[in-house]
């Protein structure tokens, strides 16, 4: 298939996009390489997926509204994953115009070339952040998600709505992906664990949010991957069962799904703390510190809809998954980055 990936210089657009060319896709990269983190290591995804000859870069903001037209236009793309955005629920209080821009604006320019040039499957990126203030757990897709607590969760829920919208108008296959906590190697700089290894292995303090009290549905990189791939080749139709007396948020009677991507377990930030202690071989200090605005206690992903409909659950353990980051990091950074 001809695919396009935005943010395909980020973290997991790039494990996406080597994904799809090793099995034989043609990929298109699309990526505005912004400094909001360090611009070298997304030049360093670049320069692994530049091996691959069915992977052809792009470099092109989504808030760009002609660029996109014409990138569009001159490929006619079978599938277009959305991987690209402002990333960051804390950076969301300091520079909110951003996620207007890129989240909003950007997501609108992509679905409008979905609809003027018949892709076959728009597939997005979400997040777990759009269950805001619920309480419930496991988190499930088919719950009620309208108390976002920060402008990022908002943007996402607004792709959400936003992809349902142009499904119903025009038939576009949608499938949104409620992404949860990826942590693994490549991955982002601004992410606790990332961040966390950097000061232990400098013998700085961590700042430990919620005086460690929080629990996350940490969930690996590979298995983020297994599941992208696998939506991708699962089409979404209208489900003839959904009702407009008792809607269903995860489906609808447009071609459109949401899944969660999550570990399906969640764990307790110290001890997350603590395995990756193990694996660096040095205990950190920790700075205990209220929650941060925006944050929430606890994230718990309910996968029984993408295990029913794709066959398959994220089940790395922060054990092996902590390991393989660590070994990334210290390769990596042995010379002070690539």
């Amino acid at each position: 298939m001809r695919i396009l990936v935005t943010g395909a210089a980020g973290f997991i657009g790039f494990s996406l996009s080597k994904r799809l060319v090793d099995r034989g896709d043609e990929v298109t990269g699309l990526d505005n390489l912004n400094d909001y983190y360090d611009v070298g290591l997304k030049l360093s995804r670049l320069k692994q997926l530049s091996l691959e000859r069915r992977f052809t870069p792009i470099r092109l903001d989504l808030h760009d509204r002609d660029g996109v037209a014409r990138l569009f236009s001159e490929n006619r793309f079978d599938v277009v994953v959305n991987m690209a955005a402002q990333a960051g629920v804390r950076y969301s209080l300091k520079n909110p115009y951003a996620y207007v821009d890129s989240n909003l604006s950007g997501f609108l320019n992509v679905l409008e070339g979905c609809r003027q040039t018949g892709v076959k499957h728009l597939v997005f990126a979400s997040s777990s952040s759009v269950y805001g203030a619920n309480t419930k757990m496991p988190y499930s897709i088919h719950d009620n998600v309208d108390h976002p607590v920060s402008l990022y969760a908002a943007t996402k829920k607004s792709n959400e709505l936003m992809a349902h919208a142009y499904s119903s108008l025009y038939g576009i296959p949608c499938t949104g992906l409620r992404f949860f906590t990826v942590y693994g190697p490549w991955g982002r700089p601004d992410m606790a664990y990332f961040l966390f290894t950097k000061a232990i292995m400098e013998g700085r303090p961590i700042d430990v949010f919620n005086h460690g009290k929080m629990k996350r549905d940490f969930t690996y990189i590979d298995d983020i991957i297994e599941a992208v791939a696998r939506v991708i080749g699962r089409i979404p139709a209208s489900d003839p069962s959904w009702r407009g007396d008792a809607p269903d948020s995860a489906t609808s009677y447009a071609p459109y799904r949401l899944y969660n991507i999550g570990n399906n377990s969640p764990v307790e930030l110290l001890q997350f703390i603590g395995v990756l202690e193990e694996c660096i071989g040095k205990k950190a200090e920790k700075n205990m510190l209220p929650i941060q605005a925006g944050d929430v206690p606890a994230t718990y992903a309910d996968v029984d809809d993408l295990m029913r409909d794709v066959g398959f659950k994220p089940s790395t353990s922060i054990e092996t998954g902590l390991e393989r980051f660590v070994g990334w990091y210290k390769e990596y950074y042995k010379d002070g980055g690539k």
